[in-house]
């Protein structure tokens, strides 16, 4: 480990701390009543939950780091991770499922050093499971260490698609999911990006933002695996894009076939 590791130790450290509080936080006031409102359009949705668990996580995290920064997904908390010490959060990924589900949803954090992802975390909260590493730090989930990617062909595989990418066929995406052996939606990026670091996806494909993204990629990183465009792009951490989630190995190839 590099010579000041005990402190990013002491980071990754509250990372676990504070995704447990929120995820604890998320199922205490979840049965209870909670204001929804629509962004974009009628499923682009928001609660004042949403927003009142990244406040719980910039307050315990700017309580210990009082100098670190923030890009969160509610209230327009921007901050460039290329410059400074940033954190990434996403206070409740996959909220549709959330309030129709009560399930298939996940808290996020991702930690950032002058651009350079240092750990990221996934937290599965009704599973109970928590997805964390990268950088300096093994990848595991629930402690448990994960495997690099290992290679299988197409056809003895399933990928995850956004529903709305796969209906519309988007640069092909459909048609290069009948080459597998399905695709699934889950609704949530975090936890599709996790079941791709277990190796029960090859790859997930969608539309997303910086904190969607950011903990997986770094994770993935550790493992093999990298975020793209459809181009074969790196993306721009600072809007929302189409993007694949993809080994290494395979992006070549898997490109060979969009559109």
């Amino acid at each position: 480990m590099r010579k000041d590791s005990f402190p990013l130790e002491n980071k990754f450290q509250l990372a676990k701390d504070v995704i447990y509080e929120a995820g604890n936080f998320i199922k205490e006031r979840m049965a209870g009543d909670f204001a929804i409102e629509e962004k974009s359009r009628f499923d682009d949705l928001v609660t004042d939950l949403d927003r009142d668990v990244q406040n719980l996580m910039i307050q315990k995290i700017g309580d210990r780091y009082p100098q670190d920064d923030f890009l969160g997904e509610e209230n327009g908390v921007v901050s460039d991770i290329s410059k400074g010490n940033v954190w990434v959060l996403d206070p409740i990924d996959g909220t549709v499922n959330f309030i129709a589900q009560k399930h298939d949803f996940a808290v996020m954090i991702a930690y950032y050093e002058e651009g350079v992802g240092q750990f990221g975390l996934i937290y599965d909260v009704m599973a109970d499971r928590l997805y964390s590493g990268g950088g300096l730090f093994p990848v595991t989930v629930n402690g448990k260490e994960l495997t690099s990617f290992e290679d299988k062909p197409f056809n003895r595989s399933l990928i995850g698609v956004n529903s709305g990418m796969c209906i519309q066929n988007y640069r092909g995406i459909a048609d290069f999911g009948q080459q597998t052996l399905g695709i699934r939606g889950i609704g949530s990026a975090g936890i599709s990006i996790s079941r791709v670091l277990e190796g029960r996806f090859l790859a997930y494909f969608t539309h997303i933002s910086p904190w969607d993204y950011a903990a997986g990629s770094i994770m993935g990183e550790k493992l093999g695996y990298t975020i793209r465009d459809f181009d074969g792009h790196s993306p721009d951490y600072k809007t929302r894009q189409e993007l694949m989630f993809v080994p290494k190995a395979k992006l070549s190839e898997i490109l060979h076939h969009l559109k």
